[in-house]
């Protein structure tokens, strides 16, 4: 049985690139950039049962996504991809029936595993940074104030412009 995969991601070249790589391994693979496309996915016959979602899409979250591509294809699995992990963001995806989550870069084999429930590399004897531990942290705090940025600055401690360069850095490992 081959396994159709929809990626859902703003970088054209990335989603592209996956969708080959998925379509060699013997997928079929459909891509697209923004929500207002899946709209034109309407043939039950051809439902994805795997999705790929980018977190931040260029003019919306993946993480509204989930619940409506959850309630549209319900045996779909969903993991969210991002370049900007954190673990309140992680929480919700899952909370709103994400199945994982994957930190870019991320390869294709990362992929497959994590959808087929198997561990990927070796993650859990990864020890945290001083770096990434900050932006653990940030990522919370924001998550607490609903993503205001001021209000995050404020509890941080932080000019709020300082806080706004580094959000705009991917997450540090």
């Amino acid at each position: 049985m081959t396994l159709r995969y929809l990626i859902i991601d703003d970088d054209e070249h990335f989603g592209r690139v996956l969708c080959r790589s998925l379509e060699r391994s013997g997928a079929e693979a459909t891509f697209i950039r923004s929500p207002d496309e899946l709209d034109n996915l309407n043939d039950p016959a051809n439902a994805p049962q795997r999705i790929i979602l980018d977190l931040r899409l260029e003019h919306s979250s993946g993480l509204d996504l989930i619940s409506p591509m959850k309630q549209r294809w319900p045996d779909a699995s969903i993991i969210v991809l991002t370049g900007y992990a954190s673990i309140p963001t992680a929480v919700e995806a899952v909370k709103r029936g994400a199945d994982n989550y994957l930190h870019k870069p991320a390869t294709l084999q990362d992929l497959i595993s994590t959808f087929e429930g198997k561990p990927v590399g070796d993650q859990q004897a990864e020890v945290m940074s001083v770096d990434r531990m900050e932006w653990e942290h940030i990522q919370r705090v924001l998550n607490e104030n609903d993503g205001n940025i001021s209000a995050t600055a404020r509890a941080l401690n932080m000019h709020r412009r300082t806080l706004q360069r580094k959000l705009q850095k991917y997450a540090p490992r």
